[in-house]
This record gives C-alpha cells, sequence and structure tokens, in this order.
C-alpha cells in the first residue's frame, strides 16, 4: 500500500512509499556500514555484472551525481551481490574521473537481501535474473520513496523511479526531481539553523 501526499504544489516530492528497508547488512568496498537513514538517496540496482551496466553508471554519474555530490547529505548507493567487488572498483575509479567519489557507494550484500530492499519499495517494477534494474529510486532521510504521483505521461501519473537507460528521463524527470528534494531539505535546515540562533 502506498501514500500519496497531494500535488506537488509547495515545493515537496511526494511521498509514493513509506518505510522502505533500511540496508541492514550491506557494507562498501571498505568494509564499512551503509545505511539510508538521515541521507538523500538515490538508490540503485546494478546486479551480478555491474560492468555492463556501465552505461547506466555513467549516465547517473554525469547527469545528477556530478551536480549534486556536493550537498553533505546526499548519497548514491548502488545494491549489488558480494561477488562484484572486483568490479565495482573498477567503475569507482571511472567514476572519480567525473566527481569525487565520497558520496558514490557501491554496497554489497546477498542476493535475497537486495531483493528483500527492492521489493519493499512497491514500485510494481522487476529486476532481472542478474538482480539488475535499469530504474533508480529517490528515498528520503525518512525512508520515504519519493516520485510524482501526477506526470500526464504516466497512465496512472505515479512515477516511483527512473529509468537510467534513458537519457531524457535523467536529465528532465530526474534531474528536476532530485533539485525539488534537495531545496526541500536546505530549506527545512535553513528554518532549523534560525531557530539555533
Amino acid at each position: 500500500m502506498f501514500f500519496a501526499t497531494g500535488v506537488n504544489n509547495f515545493g515537496k516530492l511526494p511521498v509514493l512509499v513509506n518505510g522502505v528497508e533500511e540496508l541492514g547488512g550491506f557494507v562498501d568496498l571498505e568494509g564499512n556500514p551503509v545505511q539510508l537513514k538521515d541521507r538523500i538517496t538515490i538508490l540503485g540496482f546494478f546486479g551480478n555484472d555491474p560492468l555492463q551496466t556501465k552505461a547506466l553508471t555513467y549516465n547517473l554519474a554525469h547527469k545528477i551525481y556530478k551536480k549534486n555530490h556536493e550537498f553533505s547529505e546526499f548519497q548514491f548507493v548502488i545494491l549489488l551481490p558480494e561477488n562484484t567487488r572486483n568490479q565495482a572498483k573498477i567503475l569507482t575509479n571511472k567514476i572519480g574521473e567525473i566527481a569525487p567519489t565520497t558520496s558514490w557507494k557501491f554496497a554489497f550484500g546477498s542476493t535475497e537481501a537486495i531483493q528483500s530492499v527492492f521489493d519493499s519499495l512497491k514500485s510494481g517494477y522487476t529486476l532481472d535474473g542478474g538482480m539488475t534494474s535499469s530504474y533508480v529510486f529517490i528515498i528520503d532521510k525518512e525512508l520515504n520513496l519519493r516520485g510524482r504521483n501526477d506526470d500526464e505521461d504516466v497512465a496512472d501519473g505515479l512515477v516511483y523511479g527512473y529509468n537510467s537507460a534513458d537519457i531524457g528521463d535523467i536529465n528532465n524527470r530526474m534531474s528536476d526531481d532530485v533539485k525539488v528534494v534537495l531545496a526541500e531539505y536546505r530549506r527545512a535546515l535553513k528554518k532549523y539553523n534560525k531557530r539555533e540562533i
């Protein structure tokens, strides 16, 4: 069941799903735990052979990550099976040629754990047999899936994720929606800081 928050009138991107599963047990290339809570996350699933999806990685790194990686609470998290570490190291080096990789994390876990996180998105999309999806998702600090509930180009108006294989979708819909979410949190931070003074 999803909970839509209404039309995007107040500069907020609607919540489509509450309570996305936290990344319990996932670790990055250095063995450090990776989590979604308290971060604005672009979450992706690039499967058993991430070098085969390198075009998706480069699209996202150039069009979204490069512009937003300096926002302190923003991160990219790509979930991968344990046996893909060497491929992830290669991709990390390539991303580093585009922008510093401090906020880009490849996170490793079991295929069951990856499937469980994906299912918690309740997006209607599926992972293929290689645990891959071209769709990426915006998760807010409170573990809610953000998206659109009034998109005129979609039959039911609902946009749960963004197709990283489609440059138009990344350049237009996703880029705009990431800006909205980051601006929302910047405004909230400014209000909080004013109260502290």
